[in-house]
């Protein structure tokens, strides 16, 4: 079996959205992918203000990404040139927007093949197809709307996917503006489902096809799953009493966020 090529990306990765997933999907077509990702210091002396997350939640939510192999601490300045030498990159990629002659050059000095990725080869928001399954694992459900996309729902996955298989069942369009009114959702649920798809604590993500508080009934129906997961927040709506019909254990979060990173609300994010 061949070693696979290995392939490094560079940059702040700060306020992370599903352009940036869909650079981090293409790239890693080319191997195993590595982040070199700026700490808080380089990023405020590139744009001239500090980053919106902090590197430790850049980081958390990078290393949560089903295409990244792993995230290293490289300051554009000094060690991004000798970290890419150390794992011996065979690819180094790049977005357009970003195109930078001087790690061109620094790719060409050492043999490294320097990828541009443009606006094109980054449209739509590819269908992921589901993680295979480990015999004999439940299956877990979650639902809701998954609008900004945080640090704060990649720890709910996480917690949630350590009693099973996890399904994500999305609100449509239609049924986010009939629960939350008009200027919801924020982002169309294609792009919802690519996003939260993206993370490698869910199995599958799927948009729901029901109305109102229960409007993954008929995906739930289908996939047939051993617990029901909310958070406090999503503990409404008759879902308790919609499990106990079907005989689904129900089970209730904490709003806890990861050990040293801030609570997050897509609420304050999104400022509506």
């Amino acid at each position: 079996m061949s070693t696979p090529k290995q392939v490094v990306v560079s940059g702040a990765f700060d306020d992370i959205k599903s352009c940036d997933l869909r650079f981090l999907e293409e790239a890693a077509k080319l191997g195993e992918l590595t982040i070199l990702l700026w700490p808080d210091a380089t990023v405020q002396k590139i744009s001239g203000k500090a980053p919106k997350f902090s590197f430790a939640e850049r980081s958390y939510f990078l290393r949560a990404v089903r295409y990244v192999g792993s995230v290293l601490e490289a300051d554009a300045f000094s060690d991004t040139d000798s970290l890419a030498k150390q794992f011996h990159a065979h690819v180094w990629a790049d977005v357009n927007s970003a195109a930078n002659s001087a790690r061109k050059t620094f790719a060409d000095e050492h043999n490294i093949a320097y990828r541009i990725f443009t606006a094109d080869d980054l449209k739509g928001f590819p269908e992921l197809p589901p993680m295979l399954s480990a015999p004999g694992r439940k299956k877990v459900v979650a639902t809701g709307c998954y609008d900004w996309f945080h640090s704060g729902h990649v720890r709910f996955t996480e917690e949630a996917s350590t009693y099973g298989d996890l399904y994500i069942c999305l609100g449509s369009d239609a049924n986010v503006r009939l629960l939350k009114g008009d200027g919801h959702p924020l982002l169309n649920e294609e792009e919802r489902r690519y996003v939260v798809g993206s993370i490698k604590f869910v199995k599958q993500a799927l948009i729901t096809t029901g109305s109102g508080w229960v409007d993954a009934d008929p995906e739930i129906r289908r996939l047939k799953p051993d617990i029901y997961v909310v958070n406090e927040d999503g503990d409404k709506g008759g879902k308790r009493e919609y499990c106990q019909k079907l005989g689904i254990e129900y089970l209730v979060l904490k709003r806890t966020p990861a050990p040293g990173l801030p609570g997050r609300s897509s609420t304050s994010l999104r400022g509506y």
